[in-house]
């Protein structure tokens, strides 16, 4: 295919928005694999479930490294090639995997498997300069959600071959799956070179001054971060308010409150659509009422499952939807610094969910369901705030 500058945004067939879509889900389902499989993987290497854990955990901590390391590259390498060299060598690093017979090993590739699966965050801004400005917002919310349903579906793929096949055999699948990937990006995606002379040193530099370039990034990077904080809040308390309930209920049933993630994926798509008709704002302020929404209702009817279960769906249709249009509205933004303006919102954004967890637990120690629902309140309450005092005068979306 051809070559496509930054400057172009002429507009991309929908066949090529929806690989994309599918390369989003298919290489985030990496970070998810695992979590499902730690019991059995703690028993074929003779290791503490305890230290299972940190698979997970490390994987994620690779992921970090990989969003401030590797996407700004988006922005001086061309990004065809960038993303093929990253899914191949994800595919190395889960083939190494499956093969391992020793912890310290398998840990070390988890944390690569995290690092080197940043792809979506790479193949965001791409799709936001291949789009024109009309069509922007509706295909970066399709994109998202595949990344959304990648996220959804992981679990659940892992835990299907992990029982029939056992747990290596969910990795071979993903290499031959980030195999298979890379072969379908070189041969349909457009090469895409930035104009950009910044060195690699440079590009991380470049960071801090761009909130000041961007007046946009800085709330929508603190909106993101509220978001995800009160998205962290629920989910990492939820599992207890259940057990502390009187049917007792645990781990199982707060993985079936994950099924309402459709309606995440959903909220993607349609909020791109919305953002580029009435003004990303107003989108994320929607998102924003909507998890408040949610919190209250929680805060009131706790003790009801079908309350909680509203509660969860409000809760992710609100924090998808109002991320999507952050991200629409940030793109529009300096398309030779794409990348870039992207990672510092995505740190930000994964930020708040760290603090978010941690706050969470704490709360629930103290005050239990209660005030881990006037903290869900509160963090949305200022998100509110946020967006419509200190940076309006600034963007006109």
């Amino acid at each position: 295919m051809t070559d496509v500058s930054d400057c172009t945004e002429t507009g991309v067939s929908r066949p090529l928005v929806l690989l994309m879509a599918i390369v989003n889900g298919v290489v985030i389902a990496n970070l998810y694999y695992s979590q499902p499989l730690l019991a059995e993987i703690a028993r074929d290497l003779h290791i503490k479930e305890s230290q299972a854990g940190f698979i997970t955990a490390l994987t994620q901590t690779g992921y970090g490294f990989g969003l401030f390391l590797l996407t700004p590259l988006g922005d001086k390498t061309e990004r065809r090639r960038l993303i093929v060299i990253l899914t191949l060598l994800a595919s190395g690093a889960l083939a190494i995997t499956g093969s391992v017979h020793s912890a310290t090993v398998l840990l070390s590739m988890n944390f690569l498997i995290g690092l080197l699966s940043v792809v979506p965050q790479i193949i965001v801004p791409f799709i936001a300069t291949l789009s024109g400005p009309a069509e922007r917002g509706r295909n970066v919310g399709t994109v998202m959600s595949g990344l959304l349903m990648g996220i959804l579906l992981a679990r659940t793929v892992s835990g299907f071959i992990g029982a029939h096949l056992g747990w290596r055999a969910v990795y071979f699948c993903a290499a031959l799956a980030m195999i298979l990937l890379a072969g379908l990006i070189r041969l349909l995606m457009p090469a895409s070179s930035p104009k950009n002379g910044l060195h690699y040193l440079e590009l991380l530099t470049s960071l801090p001054g761009l909130l000041q370039k961007v007046p946009v990034l800085k709330e929508a990077a603190l909106s993101g971060a509220l978001l995800f904080a009160a998205f962290s809040v629920f989910w990492t308390t939820l599992v207890f308010h259940l057990e502390s309930l009187p049917s007792h209920l645990g781990a199982q049933a707060a993985g079936c409150f994950g099924l309402v993630g459709a309606a995440g994926a959903i909220a993607a798509s349609v909020s791109g659509r919305l953002a580029d008709r009435l003004g990303a704002r107003r989108i994320v302020a929607a998102g924003s009422a909507s998890i408040l929404l949610a919190w209250i209702l929680m805060g009131l009817g706790g003790a009801s499952l079908v309350i909680l279960a509203c509660g969860a769906a409000l809760l992710d249709l609100g924090v998808q939807g109002a991320h999507v249009a952050n991200q629409t509205r940030i793109l529009a933004h300096m398309p030779e610094a794409r990348s870039r303006i992207n990672t510092i919102y995505i740190v930000s954004f994964f930020a708040g969910g760290a603090c978010g967890s941690l706050a969470g637990t704490a709360i629930w120690t103290r005050s239990g369901w209660p005030g881990v629902c006037l903290l869900g309140g509160a963090l949305m309450g200022l998100a509110l705030v946020a967006g419509t005092a200190p940076f309006r005068h600034n963007t006109a979306n």
